[in-house]
């Protein structure tokens, strides 16, 4: 096969990739980042740019259609806007620039352009790319947290491309619009989140109570983004015993302007001392960090005296850490807004009792894992009390979330006739029980076309099954299109389901993840 060069091994217009790269750093709503974060994310638009230009043959690979040089320069050219314009954020899903793309990927590739593997793909975006210019991707990662943003990014989805929503809201409205790639998939998401989110606020909302503002900083109240704690442990001085901040910084925000930081302050008056802080802000600069030297040294705001770090581990082995909150970050009509620390909610905080506790123990490799060495033993060590209950919280919403999408399901008409208009439907006979997912009106089932390889002695066959299986006293179910999709996710693993009365338990070996 003869060997063409590539775009990339000629040129590439670095400026309007760079600026590209850059603005993505700022864009917030619907971007991968926001999804979770991970290191060294790669912009989306450097990657789409390379997987383009690592695909399209420059010019100069086609002398019999560029003969001199200023003709194949006019060709590189032409390639350079097109990816200027493919770079730009706001046609990441523009159809008529991915189009043109496309085809330029195809013309050089023959119609049958190559697979995309990313086998360290971290936070997705050279897969994630790859599939936005209509390439077959496939990631890999040893992280499982980068496995599951791959999941949700480039595998998840195109699971439901096409498919129409499931919940109630949409249902009502089901019949007056299409659903294109997996806009139902996110309609979904935005309803079960937002009912998730609201529910969550009804049971622990108490738990995060806004704040009042004072009158310079517009009075009425606010909602909280974040409580500031520092870890504490009692000075190693016998004459001081104060509770000493184990922190490496007190600045709160460096941005021009609205440099602002926190302001500890020693009670003398009580023995052993006591520590409070302050927001300031404008000129000057805060107290020095308390953290001194290498590894987990601090000294004391009190006496100076420096802890040490065997005698901090020795501290957390005995559980004598302790906890303070420093600062309350609010959302302001014009910014975050940075607050004193409240005592009635900091000592409500530290009183709380969850129900649940993940008592596991941690991996106790401590060269890449340091907890166990300051005590924390378990990974209900890793948090507060309030974190524990508000995760132990989602964790059952996700359960309850479940349980509303499978009552979606309706039973079939009893008439088997309607089951033979050309429906496809997809069965999975096994251990007696029969599951039938026909074709729902208004959408596609996609079940029977993404099953797995077959299994010896069985039938991978997505025809009708005879009247006379359904005349069994099997119970039947007709899923609307997509909410198959959804059964994938939310199904228990076989055995499991059918104690809880999922009606799909058994098809539980039929769907892949």
């Amino acid at each position: 096969m003869t060997y063409r060069k590539k775009l990339i091994e000629v040129a590439l217009p670095l400026k309007a990739i760079n600026e590209a790269s850059v603005r993505e750093k700022s864009i917030r709503h619907g971007h991968p980042s926001t999804l979770h974060l991970w290191w060294a994310r790669r912009p989306l638009a450097t990657c789409r740019a390379v997987l383009f230009a690592s695909l399209v043959d420059d010019p100069s690979a086609h002398p019999e259609e560029f003969p001199t040089e200023q003709e194949q320069e006019r060709e590189r050219d032409r390639l350079f806007k097109l990816i200027e314009q493919l770079v730009r954020w706001e046609n990441s899903n523009n159809q008529e620039v991915l189009g043109r793309a496309k085809a330029e990927i195809f013309k050089s590739t023959g119609g049958n352009p190559p697979p995309v593997l990313d086998p360290f793909a971290g936070g997705g975006s050279i897969p994630l790319e790859a599939q936005r210019l209509g390439l077959i991707a496939h990631a890999s990662d040893l992280n499982p947290v980068a496995v599951l943003i791959n999941k949700a990014l480039i595998e998840i989805p195109p699971n439901f491309a096409g498919c129409p929503p499931v919940n109630p809201e949409a249902k009502k409205s089901l019949m007056g619009r299409d659903w294109h790639g997996a806009q139902g998939l996110a309609d979904d998401i935005r309803y079960y989140g937002k009912w998730m989110r609201d529910e969550a606020e009804k049971r622990i909302g108490h738990l995060y109570p806004k704040v009042s503002l004072p009158k310079e900083l517009g009075g009425g109240e606010a909602t909280v983004i974040a409580w500031l704690w520092a870890r504490t442990v009692k000075c190693p001085n016998p004459a001081c015993g104060i509770q000493m901040p184990l922190i490496s910084s007190f600045w709160l925000t460096k941005k021009k302007g609205k440099e602002t930081w926190i302001e500890p302050h020693t009670d003398y008056s009580v023995t052993p001392p006591n520590i409070s802080y302050s927001i300031k802000s404008g000129n000057g600069q805060p107290p020095n960090p308390c953290k001194v030297g290498r590894g987990a040294q601090f000294e004391c705001l009190c006496c100076g005296n420096v802890a040490s770090d065997e005698y901090i581990k020795n501290e957390g082995t005995l559980r004598r850490l302790g906890a303070q909150l420093m600062a309350i970050v609010a959302e302001g009509k014009s910014g975050r807004i940075y607050l004193p620390p409240i005592l009635e909610i900091e000592d409500s905080m530290l009183h709380i009792e969850p129900t649940w506790r993940p008592i596991e123990d941690l991996p106790k490799n401590t060269r890449w894992f340091s907890p166990p060495v300051y005590g924390m033993s378990r990974y209900a060590d890793l948090f507060t009390p309030r974190q524990l209950v508000a995760l132990t919280t989602f964790s059952d919403l996700v359960s309850e979330a479940r349980e509303q999408v499978l009552r979606s399901l309706t039973p079939l008409p009893p008439s088997p006739s309607k089951m033979e208009r050309g429906e496809r439907q997809a069965m999975h006979e096994q251990g007696g029980s029969l599951i039938s997912l026909p074709a729902y009106e208004g959408g596609t089932n996609r079940a029977a076309t993404s099953s797995p390889s077959p299994v010896q002695g069985e039938s991978t066959s997505a025809s009708s099954p005879s009247p006379s299986k359904m005349e069994r006293g099997k119970r039947r179910w007709c899923v609307p299109s997509g909410l198959e999709r959804w059964l994938l996710v939310l199904c228990p693993p076989h055995g499991q389901g059918e104690k809880s009365g999922c009606p799909l338990a058994r098809a539980w070996p039929a769907f892949p993840l």
